[in-house]
């Protein structure tokens, strides 16, 4: 018999899950006018857990400076995928 994994406490048990995947409820931040992340906590049907992430951030009006915003950016995204991939290693046993 093919069960539906249980839904998880955090799942939004709604329209967000489907195809045997859990998804939380939406976490935002919004700085209006300037920028907005959205968060979304997901379980695959395989059970493996990831962490969705979109961000949109205003751009400056001239080319240099919104490059430089652009590069800023990457590199900000970059090191808090690396620490958040860090932090979801085993620690080594002692």
């Amino acid at each position: 018999m093919n069960r539906r994994p249980e839904h998880t406490d955090w799942c939004g048990r709604d329209h967000r899950c489907g195809l045997g995947e859990h998804r939380s409820p939406e976490f935002v931040v919004d700085i209006p006018g300037h920028a907005r992340a959205v968060l979304v906590r997901v379980r695959t049907a395989a059970g493996r857990e990831h962490a969705e992430v979109r961000v949109r951030v205003a751009l400056a009006p001239g080319e240099l400076a919104a490059r430089r915003q652009l590069v800023g950016l990457l590199g900000d995204v970059r090191q808090a995928v690396t620490r958040a991939a860090i932090a979801g290693r085993p620690r080594p046993r002692r």
